[in-house]
C-alpha cells in the first residue's frame, strides 16, 4: 500500500459528510501517557481525533510497547513538520519519528542521557533534543535521528523552542534561571536571558521573536522578559488564587501559551485547577479571566486557527466564549489528559500544515 494511498483511507475512515473527499481535515494527536506515565489517561501510543466530528476518537498509533512488569515510559514531548508529514515523540530514553498519515514509524532511536521536550526546525530537517534534565542538547538530523551536534548548557536541559523564521532556538533547563539563546547555523549559545526570579521552567515567544514570557518556580504566574537585552522586565503573579500544593512537576504554574494572534496569554494553575486568562496587548498582561478546569492544568496550547484552546486536562476551549466545547475520550472510554498535544491539517494524503505544542505568538 503506497503512502498516498493509506492517506486517502485514513481520511475515508474519518468520514466524508462534511467536507469532499479530497477537502482539508483537522486532526489533533495527542501523545500518551503525557501526564508522567499515568496510563489510566489514554493508555500508550499517539492518538487521534478529528476535530471536524466534536474530537471524535479515529484511531491509536503504536509508539513503545510497556513491558511486563514494569511501568509505561512517561513521553516527554511531541513535534512535528508540515514539510515532511512526520511527527516526532520523545520518552525518557527515545525518539520514535512516525508518518502522520499512515501511523508507520519511520525510526526509534535512543539517545545518550536520554530525550525531553524536543523542537523542529521550520524545515523539518533538524530536531533539537534535550537530554533528560542533562547538561546538553542533542542536534539531531530528523530525517534518519542521527546526532550531528550537540549544545551545552550544563542548566538541566529540559523544554526547548525553535523560532518560527528559524533564526533561534530556544533552551530552558530545570537547573537554571536563566535561558540560553542558540544561532542555528552556528549551533552555539550567543546570548542569555535573565536571571529570571527563579529556575526556568515552561516558557513561550511572541512572534517577532523580542519577548519570552515564562514560568518559574513557585510563582502562580510569569515573568515577561526582552530577548534582545536579556533583561526581565515584568513580574506578574495571579491575583485571588493561592499558589498552594500542586500535584506534580513542583511549581505552580506549569504551562503558558499566546493566542496565535498575541492578543491574550493563558496560564496554567495546578493547585486551583483552573486556567488565568489575560489581555497580551497591555504591558504587563492584564488579568481578565478564570477558567475552571476538572483537573490539575499543567500544560496549556492552542489550535493553529487560534479558535480552540487545548488544556492537558483533556478539554476543549472555544477561545472566544471560553467555554469547553469537548472532552477527549478514548476507545475505551477513557477520559484521556496528555500535557503533550498539537493539531495537523491533511488534504490529499498529506499533512499541508502542523501545529506546535508551545503556545507560541504568531504576530498577525
Amino acid at each position: 500500500m503506497t503512502v498516498r494511498t493509506a492517506g486517502l483511507l485514513l481520511l475515508l475512515a474519518l468520514g466524508t459528510s462534511a467536507r469532499p473527499p479530497a477537502g482539508e481535515r483537522h486532526l489533533l494527536y495527542v501523545a500518551s501517557p503525557g501526564t508522567r506515565n499515568y496510563t489510566e489517561y489514554g493508555g500508550v501510543g499517539v492518538l487521534v481525533f478529528d476535530i471536524d466530528s466534536g474530537y471524535r476518537f479515529v484511531r491509536r498509533i503504536p509508539t513503545w510497547p510497556v513491558v511486563d512488569g514494569k511501568p509505561a515510559e512517561n513521553v516527554k514531548g511531541i513535534a512535528a513538520s508540515a514539510r515532511t508529514g512526520r511527527i516526532y515523540v520523545t520518552s525518557l530514553t527515545h525518539v520514535i519519528a512516525i508518518d502522520a498519515v499512515t501511523g508507520k514509524t519511520i525510526w526509534d532511536r535512543p539517545y545518550d542521557g536520554g530525550t525531553d521536550r524536543l523542537a523542529i526546525s521550520p524545515d523539518g530537517a533538524t530536531l533539537y533534543v534535550p537530554q533528560f534534565e542533562g547538561p546538553s542538547w542533542h542536534v539531531v538530523n530528523a530525517e534518519n535521528g542521527e546526532v550531528i551536534g550537540t549544545i551545552e548548557t550544563r542548566s538541566g536541559s529540559h523544554n526547548t523552542i525553535y523560532s518560527a523564521d528559524g533564526k533561534h532556538v530556544y533552551l530552558a533547563g530545570l537547573k537554571s534561571a536563566t535561558l540560553s539563546v542558540v544561532d542555528p547555523a552556528q549551533r552555539r549559545v550567543t546570548s542569555v536571558v535573565g536571571p529570571f526570579g527563579n529556575v526556568v521552567r515552561p516558557f513561550t515567544v511572541n512572534g517577532a521573536g523580542t519577548l519570552v514570557f515564562a514560568n518559574v518556580n513557585d510563582l502562580l504566574g510569569f515573568e515577561v522578559a526582552d530577548l534582545r537585552t536579556g533583561k526581565v522586565l515584568h513580574r506578574v503573579e495571579v491575583q485571588g488564587y493561592s499558589k498552594g500544593p500542586v500535584k506534580r512537576h513542583g511549581c505552580p504554574s506549569h504551562g503558558i501559551a499566546l493566542t496565535p494572534d498575541e492578543r491574550e496569554l493563558w496560564l496554567a494553575d495546578c493547585a486551583n485547577s483552573a486556567i488565568h486568562v489575560f489581555d497580551a496587548t497591555s504591558m504587563p498582561p492584564r488579568q481578565v479571566a478564570e477558567l475552571p478546569m476538572r483537573d490539575c492544568v499543567g500544560w496549556v496550547s492552542f489550535s493553529m486557527d487560534g479558535k480552540t484552546a487545548y488544556s492537558s486536562t483533556g478539554e476543549m476551549i472555544d477561545v472566544a466564549t471560553r467555554k469547553v466545547i469537548a472532552t477527549l475520550t478514548d476507545e475505551q472510554g477513557r477520559a484521556v489528559q496528555s500535557e503533550k498535544m498539537l493539531d495537523l491539517a491533511v488534504a490529499d494524503g498529506r499533512v499541508v500544515r502542523a501545529g506546535n505544542q508551545f503556545g507560541v505568538g504568531g504576530g498577525r
